[in-house]
């Protein structure tokens, strides 16, 4: 029952970020707005997302992941009451920035619960079924909003969210532990490292806006240059506040931890590569090979589903043969889709884009199980939120990195999408996936270096 409501609720958070994206050309006919206006109802979630994720997960470790978690169900299905009832823009976009911070507790907490609930034997298939749902609810997001939107509107969209939300409440109320309440080491109210909250939660949404902008303007547009040098002044600010903060919100220490820090920076690299399949695959299917819509959303949710279905068994491998090895074996996958992504052409057909995508799913089913088990099964009792919150910003960091980085490359090659030829769009894919090659061998490489190491005392 407590896996049943965990799933539900990442599936919640999943859909939060992308279930939305098939109402936009609706949203604007309804709402009277141009499209860069709208897209704000997007960016809105995954910005708050992406800058409080790691402070609710280190709150979660304070007060009480249970509380929090139960909070962050119900702040979910509040902002989508009022996300549906919406008359206008701003008050949409305020909404689903509710939703996001609803959002950023569920991401940062699920993954957190598996280490303290179920037996260490289990511990990989729960974390097979949570990695399912992540990759679940990225393959039903558009399939559900569509149907959702054709039926009954756009309000609907976030109507839905409020049957899956209930009942993991309930569930999650009933059947979760009241132990996991308990903090080993906990910390006054008052020692809440707010300071270095709130400077990496302003760093982090400095970050995503200029990933976000370098995607549409370039990445020597003034705006992106303008974020990016706040971003790096905030990280300055942030690591000093770290050094002298007498309960930082991130130990510095724990970064030493070989496994935590190639963890995070494989899930960039993983993610970014994973990403660049979602934002170029429909500009080369479409315009290199001449699919019709239809057919595109098809060959498109060959992947994620690849994936979920996949989620499962990579857990039960982990618990067999170890989180490590299987993380190895799955990057290796990964980095043959990533090459064989290099060479599809409009000779060699979907085939082989299918094919090449799915190396990458399996792969990233065996590597994202893997390696959640790994860590949390590393990470002390009393820092499972904020560690379980790290993973969810790498993931994060990693998608936003992915869309803006990657489509600069296949403009850079391509030129101009919605003018380009067969042949530009083909050259444009065959550049970026040659630089997501490389990061995704890079990754791999690291996974082989976790391997034998251990957590300094």
């Amino acid at each position: 029952m407590v896996l049943a409501g965990l799933a539900l609720a990442i599936l919640l958070s999943q859909l939060g970020t992308n279930i939305i994206n098939v109402a936009l050309p609706t949203l604007m006919n309804a709402l009277g707005v141009e499209f860069g206006a709208v897209q704000w109802v997007v960016l809105s979630y995954l910005l708050v997302v992406t800058a409080v994720i790691v402070g609710v997960g280190r709150f979660g470790d304070q007060i009480g992941k249970k509380r929090l978690y139960l909070w962050g169900l119900a702040i979910f299905m509040a902002a989508s009451v009022l996300c549906a009832l919406s008359t206008s823009l701003p008050l949409l976009i305020a909404g689903r920035a509710l939703q996001g911070l609803g959002g950023a507790i569920l991401m940062a907490l699920s993954f957190a619960f598996v280490g303290e609930v179920f037996p260490k034997e289990r511990v990989g298939f729960a974390m097979g079924v949570l990695s399912t749902m992540v990759s679940f609810g990225i393959a039903l997001g558009p399939s559900l909003g569509a149907l959702a939107l054709a039926g009954f509107g756009w309000q609907s969209v976030f109507w839905v969210n409020l049957p899956f939300g209930l009942l993991a409440f309930l569930l999650i109320s009933r059947y979760l532990p009241d132990e996991v309440e308990i903090s080993r080491r906990p910390l006054p109210a008052a020692r809440f490292d707010w300071i270095g909250t709130i400077l990496l939660a302003l760093t982090l949404g400095a970050y995503s806006l200029a990933t976000t902008f370098s995607g549409k303007q370039g990445l020597a547009a003034p705006i992106v240059l303008q974020l990016g040098l706040a971003a790096v002044v905030g990280l300055a600010l942030f690591l000093g506040v770290q050094v002298k903060a007498r309960s930082p919100l991130l130990k510095l220490s724990m970064f030493r931890n070989a496994l935590l820090s190639t963890s995070m920076a494989m899930s960039v690299l993983v993610y970014a590569v994973m990403m660049a399949t979602l934002v170029l695959g429909p500009f080369f299917l479409s315009g290199a090979l001449g699919l019709s819509t239809r057919m595109v959303g098809l060959v498109m949710t060959v992947g994620p589903l690849a994936a979920a279905i996949m989620g499962v068994p990579a857990g039960i491998v982990a618990d067999r043969i170890g989180a490590k090895p299987a993380m190895v074996v799955g990057l290796a996958l990964f980095t043959v889709g990533a090459f064989s992504m290099s060479w599809v052409s409009r000779d060699a057909g979907t085939e082989t884009y299918v094919a090449a995508i799915l190396f990458i799913s399996v792969g990233l089913a065996f590597f994202q199980t893997p390696n959640n088990t790994a860590v949390m099964a590393d990470a002390r009792p009393e820092e499972r939120g904020l560690v379980s919150g790290l993973l969810a910003l790498a993931r994060n960091l990693g998608l936003m990195t992915g869309a803006s980085l990657m489509g600069a490359l296949f403009a850079h090659a391509a030129g101009d999408a919605a003018v380009a030829t067969p042949e530009a769009v083909t050259q444009g894919m065959q550049f970026a996936f040659r630089i997501a090659a490389f990061m995704a061998a890079a990754a791999f490489i690291l996974a082989l270096t976790t391997l034998g190491r251990r957590r300094p005392a």
